[in-house]
């Protein structure tokens, strides 16, 4: 048996190498003969079609997954990539505005401020790139990184903050304007902190936050609380703006009524609960007037959830108070700095330096935009009996120290600009709010402090007289001084003169701000926008507070103002039709309120307004010429002057035959002879100027251009002949048919007084004075002569035989004008129907066209004009029995015709005439009385 020594050698044996052996192959050893092939798989190796990329052949994804690199340079190069890739594709905004909002938005606290300034400047491309419909699923996720930024503990981070609030405010200020509640207090915590625990507010008022200071800023602090009171104010105005406002309530006292304020809307409440189980259908409609607005306080589902800084509502008086008393105290704070810090330089308290002013002047901004947050007139009320007794005395002690303000004017060394602070200024905001006036810091501080004094019947002179006397005086200097004012600085102003007008109710202080406002208005050469806020105030003033406040309605100054505005109006014309218009808007219903001023300035340049030739009523447009004719029902008195130029206006066409007739109309009812009851002494319109007016009307042309007419001989002129007495001057068909509702009226108005006979006896003598003589008429008069009389004969009036022959010239005339010329369907119908009713009603005037009717003095081209007048009064149902009647002359005037072609060819008219002739007479017998006929 094998010992154990053994048994291991034998395991482990060691091969012994000879010297030119082969060395053997181990156990392991890999068997290497094999031969292989490459395999080749050309399309795994393409890339796949991503959609646009960069030129750097990087896709959005791509540029995305860049942005969370940890290097900066990578993450800005990313946002410069995603920039020029969303430039050249914007399609790809709307495609991937979550991804591409969300990844931006979070670099609004990086930490390298290159990568923040991109992401602001791709900020602002996307949001002129998209709508804010489309953003508002996405801006609770904006709003938050906002938030984050700007209560960020690094400074650069809360600057850059701004930036991005100045882009949400320029493009979407509705969308931000909702977040409010979270947004308002970031404001604060960006130039204050709370003070510490146990102190709260100490016995000087002062609120729970406190001014901080910070050295490490690059730009001074009240540079840097102007740029944050800059967005502060750019925010509390987009809250304002975006919120519609109650029906009957304007954003500030008076200014809404003249600087285009947004219209109000009255918000539409439903019940939901109510109509669960209701069967019928529920339409919900907005009463917004004729033009509905699109800021509707209506809304189908919240526009986002609660606890996303949209629990509390700046809608109450009592919410604002909340924060106007954390804010107030801090802003009072800041002007005592701003202040202070120029009384240091200089003994006169009232110079600032253009720092210090653009910082109270946002101060005095956001004063204004904290009155404006509720929008309701009993809220507005109580907001500012809270403002007055909690902060007047603060605001008289330091805004109404020093006031009026003036620019304290520094003299600087010339030096080489520093580049560097130029551009951390503009950087910061404050280069844009340090170019303040000092006409606008005074303007804004009255218009804050009027807000604060008394109205009605709790206002004592004595109480406030102390700052309002200053504001009073400062108010007449400026507008009285003759200097130009903007239309900003001028609408200002005019609201403080409108508040302290109706609150203090003082005839001595209306007298004195509004001839300071009529100096003003008086100026040449003004503005057109500065001359209709000039008109407008004075214009609504009288308008609405006219009635209300008695010492407005007897101020000498509003009615020397109203008694200029025919004149103006007349000066004026039509260079300006808008500002025509208001003056029109005034005019109206001063004349419907019995304005005496204006009523004899009315009376007295009449004649210049209605002129035919120049007058405002035919050069303005038609809603203008509408006033004017409506502002006739209110003038005293119609002297025969003015009546002429009215018939004129009627007659011309410059004007519509709708106002046409309402112009008539209006002279009818102011007329006696209508019924108008008044005294004999005051009668507006005589009996014998009503007559000449409504004859004059009635033949549409006067003496002197009806005589100009005779030795006329224009193209339109029909020459006379046996067919036709007169020569008729064929007019326009548009002044035809116009003339032609002129006359409708005409007919319509004398039809209605009391005595028939007496008028038409008036009408027939005027006829026969200024017609009959005639040889040239134009076709609108003998139509319109021809109309008026059978509707004006009375049954037991006789026409006189001269009247009775001109009738029958002009409708023979008219006839043979008709067949001879091609006239439109209206104009045939209508002079046929005015020859047909004349020659059915006027005795014997039937008679007198057939004795003219000889047909041996016409010619034979006339014979076929004849025939065809006569089987045209045959063929008239209302003219056949008068034709039988006169049976004898037309059977001897057929008989004529056929002599005169007694050939054996017969002409086509004559076969048509003796047709009608034969048809008439056998339906009709001979035994007709003349009882019948008249």
């Amino acid at each position: 048996m094998k010992s154990k020594k053994q048994k291991r050698q034998g395991d482990f044996q060691k091969i012994q190498l000879k010297v030119g052996k082969k060395k053997p192959k181990a156990d392991n050893a890999t068997d290497v003969s094999f031969r292989s092939k490459a395999i080749h798989l050309p399309e795994q190796l393409k890339h796949a079609d991503s959609g646009p990329t960069t030129h750097r052949h990087l896709d959005i994804k791509d540029l995305l997954s860049k942005l969370h690199h940890i290097n900066s340079n990578i993450k800005q190069g990313a946002l410069v990539g995603l920039r020029e890739l969303l430039s050249a594709q914007p399609t790809l905004i709307e495609l991937h505005a979550s991804a591409v909002l969300s990844e931006v938005a979070a670099l609004f606290t990086d930490k390298d401020g290159s990568v923040r300034a991109a992401a602001v400047r791709l900020l602002r491309f996307i949001a002129q790139c998209i709508s804010a419909e489309r953003v508002a699923p996405f801006f609770p996720l904006l709003s938050a990184h906002l938030t984050c930024a700007m209560t960020h503990i690094s400074e650069a981070i809360q600057e850059d903050s701004l930036r991005v609030l100045d882009v949400l405010l320029e493009h979407y200020p509705g969308l931000l304007s909702q977040r409010h509640t979270v947004l308002l207090t970031n404001f604060l915590e960006l130039i204050s902190q709370k003070r510490k625990a146990g102190t709260g507010q100490d016995k000087s008022g002062k609120g729970g936050f406190a001014l901080t200071i910070s050295t490490s800023r690059s730009i001074t602090a009240q540079q840097w609380r102007l740029t944050v009171l800059l967005r502060l104010g750019s925010f509390l105005q987009a809250v304002v703006e975006e919120r519609p406002l109650e029906e009957g309530v304007t954003s500030m006292i008076g200014l809404g009524m003249w600087a285009g304020e947004k219209g109000s809307v009255r918000p539409v409440d439903v019940n939901w609960e109510e109509h669960v189980f209701g069967k019928g259908r529920i339409q919900v409609f907005e009463n917004s007037g004729a033009v509905p607005t699109p800021h509707s306080t209506y809304r189908l589902r919240p526009d986002s959830k609660a606890g996303a800084g949209m629990n509390k509502e700046l809608c109450s008086a009592e919410t604002v108070q909340g924060f106007a008393g954390t804010l107030v105290p801090l802003l009072l704070e800041i002007w005592v700095e701003a202040a202070g810090g120029d009384q240091v330089q200089t003994n006169s308290g009232h110079l600032l330096s253009a720092e210090a002013m653009a910082l109270m002047f946002q101060i005095l901004t956001i004063l204004q935009l904290l009155r404006r947050l509720t929008p309701q007139r009993d809220q507005q009320d109580i907001l500012d009996a809270w403002f007055r007794n909690s902060y007047l005395t603060d605001f008289k002690h330091h805004f109404m120290k020093n006031f009026p303000y003036g620019l304290l004017e520094v003299a600087r060394h010339k030096k080489k600009a520093d580049g560097k602070k130029i551009r951390q200024q503009v950087a910061a905001g404050t280069v844009a709010g340090g170019n303040v006036e000092p006409l606008a810091l005074n303007v804004t501080l009255c218009q804050v402090m009027v807000t604060l004094s008394l109205r009605g019947q709790d206002h004592v002179e004595a109480e406030d007289a102390d700052w309002l006397g200053p504001i009073r005086i400062f108010i007449r200097d400026t507008l009285s001084n003759g200097g130009k004012l903007s239309s900003k600085h001028l609408a200002a102003l005019l609201e403080v003169v409108w508040r302290m007008i109706v609150t203090q109710r003082s005839r001595v202080v209306t007298d004195d701000l509004l001839q300071a406002v009529f100096v003003q208005y008086q100026q040449r050469n003004l503005a057109v926008n500065v001359r209709t806020l000039l008109l407008r105030f004075f214009s609504q003033l009288y308008i609405q507070e006219h009635q209300n406040h008695p010492h407005i309605a007897r101020s000498r100054i509003l009615a020397r103002w109203l008694a200029s505005l025919p004149v103006q109006l007349v000066q004026l014309g039509s260079r300006n039709p808008q500002l025509s218009a208001q003056l029109l808007e005034t005019i109206h219903p001063a004349a419907a309120r019995g304005n005496k001023d204006l009523l004899q300035s009315l009376q007295k340049n009449a004649c210049c307004i209605y002129d035919p030739q120049e007058g405002c009523v035919v050069v303005l447009p038609v809603e203008s010429q509408k006033r004017l004719v409506q502002i006739l029902h209110f003038l005293p008195a119609f002297p025969a002057e003015l009546l002429a130029c009215l018939s004129q206006v009627c007659n011309t066409g410059r004007v519509s035959a709708s106002l046409a007739t309402m112009l008539i109309r209006t002279i009818h009812l102011r007329s006696p002879l209508s019924g108008w009851l008044s005294s004999s002494q005051d009668v507006p319109v005589k009996d014998v100027d009503y007559l000449s007016f409504f004859f004059t009307t009635l033949t549409g042309f006067s003496s002197e251009m009806l005589r100009a007419l005779q030795d006329t001989d224009e193209d339109g002129l029909l020459p006379s002949s046996t067919l036709s007495p007169l020569s008729v001057f064929a007019t326009t068909l548009e002044q035809f048919l116009h003339h032609w509702d002129v006359v409708e009226e005409v007919c319509h108005c004398l039809d209605t007084l009391g005595s028939h006979a007496q008028c038409f006896d008036v009408i027939q003598n005027a006829i026969i004075k200024n017609l009959c003589g005639l040889v040239v008429v134009p076709d609108c008069v003998c139509a319109a002569i021809l109309r008026c009389v059978p509707r004006l004969l009375d049954v037991n009036f006789l026409p006189s035989d001269t009247l009775l022959h001109f009738l029958s010239d002009c409708c023979l005339s008219m006839l043979s004008l008709l067949l001879q010329l091609e006239q439109s369907a209206r104009k045939r119908d209508a002079v046929w129907e005015a020859c047909f009713a004349a020659l059915s009603t006027v005795p014997r005037l039937l008679r007198l066209v057939l004795q003219s009717l000889r047909v041996c003095d016409l010619c034979e081209e006339e014979l076929p004009v004849l025939a065809q007048i006569l089987s045209l009064l045959l063929q008239h149902t209302q003219l056949r029995n008068h034709m039988m009647a006169n049976a004898s002359l037309l059977q001897h005037i057929i008989q004529d015709l056929t002599h005169f072609y007694g050939g054996e060819t017969r002409e086509q008219w004559l076969t048509d005439l003796l047709y009608c002739y034969s048809v008439t007479l056998s339906g009709h017998r001979a035994n007709m009385g003349m009882r019948d006929i008249y």
